[in-house]
């Protein structure tokens, strides 16, 4: 909102100095972050700007930490493994997080809040505790240190972003499409997919995204209940900075920053698109 032409000193002060502090929070969130990117192109091994770098030398900068990454065994294997195990513990969040969230979001159903509360603990539980627990529970019934028990591990910590996202787009749900897609003899089945689905599929879509890049991201869950052959990203990131300092991490990092934006924008365009739908619902 732009500054009214009437304001008072005071109040070209705040709107200034407001303005002013939002700046410096961003830097102080970002810049860490946008660091890493030239460090990436490092010509030398080091975590640090050379001084080729410093005076923009071509000869300081290089790809070589990137063609180590795509060229890599043990770094191709992580990044398969990553890209096998999110999405299916995606599917299985999103599928169990969109009927849990259409389940509670019925008035009628009893303890709702208790519910809800219990299926969004793991997004509050500190991630060691989780990762304790599922460890100890996953020895008894064989999963520990299997494909599947790191998939359903890290579909647990993705149904709660489903669920949160999801419930906030029934919201603004209609119920009378509903009452009059059953009263023209549609069953619950085809009613959810023909009816509700398509109006709340920018809510599943987006938490469809949120369980991917916590599983695309996690690694203390599958340091307790995955293997060597389980090796995703970032315990492969997680290893090389414990046993050997190398910017090809810096490299990885650099990838995983630019999913991590394409992704955030896409969730953008889905929210604009589901206020676009929220506007055009009667009522």
């Amino acid at each position: 909102m732009a500054l009214p032409p009437y304001a008072s000193t005071g109040q070209r002060l705040w709107y200034w100095g407001f303005r002013a502090i939002c700046v410096a929070i961003f830097l102080f969130l970002i810049l860490p972050i946008l660091v890493i990117v030239p460090l990436s192109f490092n010509a030398e091994n080091f975590f640090t700007f050379t001084p080729a770098m410093l005076s923009l030398d071509p000869d300081g900068y290089s790809t070589r930490h990137y063609q180590d990454f795509f060229t890599n065994r043990d770094w191709q294997t992580a990044l398969w493994n990553s890209l096998t195990i999110a999405p299916a513990a995606t599917l299985i969040a999103v599928a169990l997080g969109t009927l849990a969230a259409v389940g509670l979001s019925q008035s009628h159903v009893p303890a709702r809040g208790a519910i809800m509360a219990i299926l969004i603990s793991p997004m509050i539980v500190p991630t060691i505790i989780s990762a304790a627990g599922m460890y100890f529970f996953y020895s008894r019934l064989g999963l520990q240190g299997t494909y599947w028990g790191v998939v359903l591990a890290h579909a647990v910590l993705g149904i709660p972003f489903v669920i949160i996202t999801v419930t906030a787009t029934l919201v603004g749900f209609d119920r009378s499409l509903t009452r009059a897609a059953a009263s023209l003899g549609a069953n619950p089945v085809r009613t959810f997919f023909k009816v509700q689905m398509p109006l709340i599929l920018p809510g599943v879509i987006s938490g469809a995204l949120f369980a991917f890049i916590t599983s695309f991201d996690e690694v203390v869950v599958v340091l307790f209940v995955g293997s060597a052959s389980q090796k995703t990203l970032p315990w492969q990131m997680f290893i090389g900075l414990r046993e050997q300092i190398s910017p090809t991490i810096l490299a990885v990092a650099t990838v995983l920053i630019t999913i991590s934006v394409l992704l955030l924008a896409t969730l953008e365009i889905l929210r604009r698109r589901q206020e676009k739908l929220r506007g055009m619902s009667p009522g």
